[in-house]
């Protein structure tokens, strides 16, 4: 994607199909590749990719890696049939899912969301990303392993008992922390320059990702 998305402007097409996501329980074993559970958020120290070098002329090993993290707290926040997410660590704002057809999601009412619809992932070249939840209750994170050929088909939703976080490697597709229901707000911590690599689901595959959330 050459340009960055509308985050809380996506107009997603009406009438995409849906991939439903397979939902598994986390765990260490089944988040190998992604990242791993985590019972102290002060226990771990986040990966930064060194810069990579522009030729054949390698970056020195004693640079490249310096930039450091940046952390906050991310609000993962329902409102009705849509889902937004707020991070302070990088100052972003989303829509990160729905909870019905987007042309049809209405933010006023206080039903508890069935399902999420999931139209965009990232991730992050830079380094990886801790989220530690600062409100105990369950919440999901779909996640897909390293690849630009990812394809909708590659993601599993994992779910969180609420009572360890999520460490995710760098180059991993997520997209933020989606909470079950109401608001629920997280301890986040990522890599400072902060790049960002997108896949629009709705505009590259005519489709959008489906997990349930009871």
């Amino acid at each position: 994607m050459a340009n960055a998305p509308d985050y809380l402007n996506p107009a997603v097409p009406r009438g995409l199909k849906r991939v439903v996501l397979p939902v598994v329980d986390a765990t260490d074993e089944n988040l190998a590749g992604y990242g791993r559970l985590v019972d102290d958020p002060a226990s771990v120290a986040v990966e930064i990719t060194r810069w990579p070098a522009q030729g054949s002329r390698p970056v020195d090993e004693d640079s490249g890696d310096e930039g450091g993290t940046t952390h906050g707290v991310f609000v993962s926040e329902w409102k009705g049939d849509i889902l937004y997410g707020r991070n302070e660590a990088v100052g972003g704002h989303y829509i990160l899912a729905y909870a019905d057809e987007p042309s049809r999601a209405d933010a006023t009412h206080t039903r508890p969301p069935a399902r999420m619809l999931l139209w965009h992932c990232n991730y992050h070249p830079d380094g990886g990303q801790l989220f530690f939840p600062l409100d105990r209750a369950p919440f999901f994170v779909p996640l897909a392993l390293p690849g630009d050929d990812v394809r909708p088909e590659h993601f599993v939703c994992f779910r969180f008992d609420g009572t360890q976080g999520l460490y995710i490697h760098p180059n991993v597709w997520h997209e933020g922390v989606f909470a079950q229901s109401g608001i629920q707000r997280f301890f986040d911590q990522q890599g400072a320059v902060h790049a960002r690599v997108s896949v629009d689901f709705a505009r590259e595959f005519g489709c959008l990702l489906e997990a349930p959330l009871a």
